[in-house]
């Protein structure tokens, strides 16, 4: 796991010093080792966070054999020795897994880009032909930035503040994306909070040559669900999720696996100890009641793991959104990131590599908004309603289940999806906050407004690469963590995805492929589980003093950058310490951590 940043442009050895402001700005990616190198027209620059083959062969900017290519790579390939093996013609230097990709690019160019594996974001120069290929990951595991500099530089980096570093770019504010940002908390995989900074998307490459930019799609999810029975899924599932897993422990340095006491992360370190016995295993928790570690604890003590508990600690929570907010870069509001940070610092303490259980909801129907959304899809549709018994009658004909008030209201499941589910400002209070743009993210197939299959995979190419992969990456790299994500194995998701929905739930049970597959790894208490989290109440933290003074700086102060991108009268409206008021502090923070560059 690294940073990379680099500048393609004319004399590029003139920009020595702005590429090390960018890899300077990137330490907490990659603190082992910083390095550089220069072509006539590239200049490449790298923050190492050493994980797989610790000598000075695993160093980047990697050069090929024939110096020709130089690559910087963020993330990891997985099964990248049998890749090795099928390009065993090339003269390797060392035994990482970035010097497969120069091979592979050597045999078949940009094509390499269809079989390569893993968690990646890439940029490799051609100097012959004078050619950028870049490349992220299918789905958005590994961030990547780019813009056009003043002086027509194409820059890019692993996050937006190295590109700011460079000090060739004058940011411009996006609307649509502050827009965007108010309605779910989190800025779309599409476009960055900066109109002139752009994000590579999740399953996208792009070419840079002759000042030219093309961004181009790889990857589409598969869009079609398999015909399969739920005991030859169950066999696919363990053969394949157990391959994930072995794949992911290949590291030169510390891997344990972070566990929560949910399904997701017990199965995960169940299937741990099948290749590394007495793991290292990590939990975070609130002193409450309804804390999980308990949980946890039950899982860490069957498979006798090295257990580290991390238990709240009574902080200074306005203190900690200054030190931990500027590393997103963009406004976020997911309330668990917190959390996330400080099970991350004390992971690191003892590893460099964690195994995470995320992704497992969207995979396997997990939360409860999907099981009412089958129930929606299940009951009478809105034009079926309408066209039985018009809507006045049937109002007044019966008592309105929460389940019929949803079909009222939204024309299919998807509509209710994208604008009922993790919404905190809908478009109305978007308008009164002076946000008149919408944007509406495209997707790699046309969903069925009515297929639960095709909502988690919606949240695949929106929730998942824009919130949950920004939180993991961003908090993990704050802390030098490398943090790898099994159930996105590119194998086992396509599997999952293909799943017919209801080996995933019902109106009574969720995760029904996992449960039956991963039951017997767990404990009697654990198969009984539904899903919980971090258990977070906004609320509670608004009723601390430092909090609610940070709030009325941010919030009540008409001359707050903020108040040059949304109403400063309708934001007093919604602060009622809730997850809007939420939503809006971290719209501030943001704003007040880049006052310098707004």
């Amino acid at each position: 796991m690294c940073g990379i940043a680099g500048i393609i442009s004319n004399n590029a050895r003139n920009y020595q010093a702005e590429i090390k402001k960018m890899t300077d700005s990137l330490i907490h990616r990659g603190p082992d080792s910083s390095d550089f190198e220069f072509y006539d027209n590239a200049a490449l620059g790298h923050r190492r966070l050493s994980i797989i083959d610790l000598s000075e062969n695993g160093k980047q900017p990697m050069f090929s054999n024939t110096k020709n290519e130089c690559i910087v790579l963020n993330g990891e390939i997985y099964g990248y020795q049998d890749l090795k093996r099928q390009y065993a013609e090339y003269p390797y230097h060392g035994d990482s897994d970035t010097e497969v990709i120069l091979a592979m690019y050597q045999r078949k160019q940009e094509n390499l880009i269809h079989d390569l594996p893993g968690m990646f974001a890439f940029a490799l120069w051609d100097d012959r032909k004078q050619q950028l290929f870049c490349a992220r990951d299918r789905f958005g595991e590994k961030p990547f930035y780019y813009a056009i500099g003043n002086n027509n530089e194409f820059i890019f980096a692993s996050e937006i503040k190295a590109i700011l570093a460079s000090g060739l770019i004058r940011p411009a504010v996006n609307p649509e994306a502050i827009s965007n940002y108010l309605q779910y908390g989190y800025v779309s995989t599409y476009q960055s909070i900066y109109s002139n900074i752009h994000t590579l998307p999740p399953a996208h490459q792009l070419i840079w040559k002759e000042g030219k930019v093309n961004v181009s799609r790889y990857y589409s999810l598969p869009a079609k669900d398999r015909v399969i029975s739920l005991s030859d899924a169950k066999e696919e599932f363990m053969y394949l999720l157990k391959n994930a897993v072995k794949k992911q422990l290949i590291a030169d340095v510390q891997v344990g696996s972070f566990l929560s006491g949910g399904l997701d992360s017990s199965s995960v370190v169940a299937l741990v100890d099948e290749f590394l016995p007495h793991q290292t295993t990590i939990s975070f928790g609130y002193d409450h009641k309804d804390s999980e570690l308990k949980y946890a604890k039950e899982i860490a003590d069957k498979y006798k793991t090295n257990h580290i508990e991390v238990h709240e600690q009574k902080k200074d929570l306005a203190e900690s959104l200054l030190h931990v907010s500027p590393f997103f870069d963009e406004p976020f509001a997911d309330t668990s990131y917190l959390p996330h940070y400080e099970i991350c610092k004390n992971a690191r303490k003892n590893l460099t590599v964690a195994l995470s259980g995320d992704v497992g909801d969207e995979l396997f129907g997990g939360y409860h908004f999907y099981t009412v959304e089958n129930m929606m899809k299940n009951h009478f549709s809105y034009k079926n309603i309408i066209a039985r018994f018009g809507l006045n009658l049937y109002k007044r004909a019966k008592t309105v289940s929460f389940v019929t008030q949803q079909n009222l209201k939204y024309d299919s499941i998807l509509d209710f999806h994208l604008n009922s589910v993790r919404n905190d400002f809908n478009k109305d209070e978007r308008m009164m906050l002076g946000c008149s743009t919408n944007y509406q993210q495209g997707y790699s197939f046309t969903p069925d407004p009515d297929s639960l299959n095709d909502i988690m995979r919606v949240d695949l190419e929106n929730y998942v690469p824009g919130n949950m992969m920004v939180k993991s990456d961003r908090m993990a790299m704050a802390n030098s963590l490398e943090v790898r994500t099994p159930f996105l194995d590119i194998d086992f998701a396509e599997f999952c995805i293909q799943l017919p929905d209801q080996l995933k739930l019902t109106n009574e049970n969720d995760k029904i492929i996992l449960r039956e597959s991963m039951g017997s790894y767990w404990t009697d208490t654990i198969r009984g589980r539904r899903k919980q989290g971090f258990g977070i109440s906004v609320k509670s933290w608004f009723e601390e003093d430092n909090l609610i003074r940070l709030s009325n700086d941010l919030l009540k102060d008409p001359n707050q950058k903020v108040f040059g991108y949304i109403d400063f009268d309708a934001t007093q409206k919604f602060l009622n310490k809730d997850h809007k008021h939420w939503n809006l502090l971290q719209l501030a923070l943001w704003a007040h951590n880049n006052k310098s560059v707004l």
